[in-house]
């Protein structure tokens, strides 16, 4: 599908929207691992029911991630797309309003099913709009989205949660959604390249191709095993800092920015690298970062002093990056485009999955143990080792991509 690849131009335009889109989901997901610190004091919560509200949205996020991909290969990605923006904006609003714990969680995982649709359809555009050794580096312009609205949460919690408080600002981000969804029906071109695809593989078909492929299931304990230290860490980051290191809202905002700012520059540097390395190369570099990973969780949950607290957090930022932006360009460059929708979203089940598990288990955990977080660090080190063995069994080899043979 090489020959219908979008002039350049258009896909500029493509990339851009993009990473808006991603920003603004972003946006919600990381304000409300500081909202938390509010919300749980509006609703007296505990910190297992903080991290079921940080959960919930999760579940519905992983829940629709293979009907999203599936969708988006059977319908087209622009129309996926547009629900996806639409359905998110609608909830993020409507959190504005809830009332009680159970509200609150009901309204989250609507929001992650309305999102659950955008990184599938995302990746659809880019593996057949992009050529294949410009894949990585497209996904990692929108994915460094991610890494700014980790640098500028901080900052814009700090200010408006104390100024104008929770609801208003998630009222104001439903608003947002509305601004991108109608750049998105807009200027994304029409669906002529998913078209094709609804005469290729049937959802069946689509499924027991990838069901049977071993670097599926690799590449989904992989994404769960990373995701579940990353979302482990955003999700309570704010209130361990809070809790154990005595900081205020202001100063984790300010001192956040620092691993932020490390992890837009890590994004934009190692997509560019990854799509210069072999894939073999690259999947040994990410077992070794996983590896490091774990060495390096522990030494920052043990740091004496708050700036090597913050040193030991940036190098675990680049860390994570690394593998992060690696594991979807097996997707991307080693999946036939006809059905990249459907297999990122079964990778990405694994990844969101974790992003549900992992903030409960961490507030149960704390909740457990008095407050303290030794055992919820044991847990991140644990899965960054299991993840350097996913990693491992992942064959970076051509599973019937024709376009990666001519790479």
């Amino acid at each position: 599908m090489s020959e219908k690849i979008l002039e350049k131009k258009v896909r500029k335009t493509l990339i851009v929207l993009l990473f808006f889109g991603w920003a603004l989901g972003n946006l919600d997901r990381y304000l409300m691992n500081y909202a938390v610190v509010y919300i749980g004091k509006d609703l007296s919560l505990s910190a297992t029911e903080t991290g079921l509200i940080l959960s919930s949205f999760f579940l519905g996020y992983a829940l629709m991630q293979l009907p999203g991909g599936l969708l988006a290969d059977k319908f087209g990605a622009k129309r996926i797309l547009l629900i996806a923006v639409i359905l998110w904006s609608i909830f993020t609003g409507l959190t504005a309003v809830a009332w009680t714990l159970s509200v609150m969680v009901v309204i989250r995982f609507l929001f992650g099913i309305g999102e659950g649709g955008f990184q599938p359809s995302a990746s659809k555009i880019i593996s057949t709009s992009f050529p294949v050794n410009e894949r990585s580096k497209a996904m990692s312009i929108m994915l460094t989205s991610s890494g700014i609205m980790a640098m500028l949460v901080p900052i814009i919690s700090a200010v408006l949660l104390v100024t104008i408080g929770w609801r208003a600002f998630f009222v104001i981000a439903g608003s947002l959604g509305v601004m991108i969804a109608f750049l998105y029906w807009k200027y994304v071109p029409k669906d002529e390249i998913a078209k094709e695809s609804v005469k290729g593989p049937q959802v069946k078909a689509i499924l027991g191709i990838l069901f049977k492929k071993p670097l599926m299931w690799s590449l989904v304990v992989s994404y769960f095993t990373i995701y579940a230290v990353n979302w482990g860490l955003n999700s309570w980051m704010p209130k361990y800092l809070s809790d154990v290191r005595g900081l205020d809202l202001v100063s984790i905002g300010w001192l956040q920015m620092i691993p932020g700012a490390i992890q837009i520059i890590a994004m934009l540097v190692f997509g560019y690298l990854i799509d210069k390395l072999d894939l073999k190369v690259n999947k040994f570099i990410g077992a070794i970062c996983a590896l490091v990973l774990a060495g390096f969780l522990f030494l920052m949950f043990n740091a004496e002093s708050i700036a090597l607290f913050i040193t030991y957090q940036s190098i675990v930022t680049l860390l994570l990056t690394f593998v992060m932006l690696l594991l979807p360009s097996f997707v991307l460059k080693r999946i036939p485009s006809d059905y990249a929708g459907t297999a990122m979203g079964m990778a990405n089940t694994g990844g969101q999955l974790a992003g549900f598990v992992t903030p409960t288990l961490i507030g149960f955990m704390v909740d457990s143990f008095n407050g303290s977080y030794n055992a919820a660090m044991w847990l991140l080190v644990v899965f960054s080792v299991i993840c350097v063995g996913a990693i491992l069994t992942i064959s970076p080899k051509g599973q019937g991509n024709k376009e990666a043979e001519h790479e």
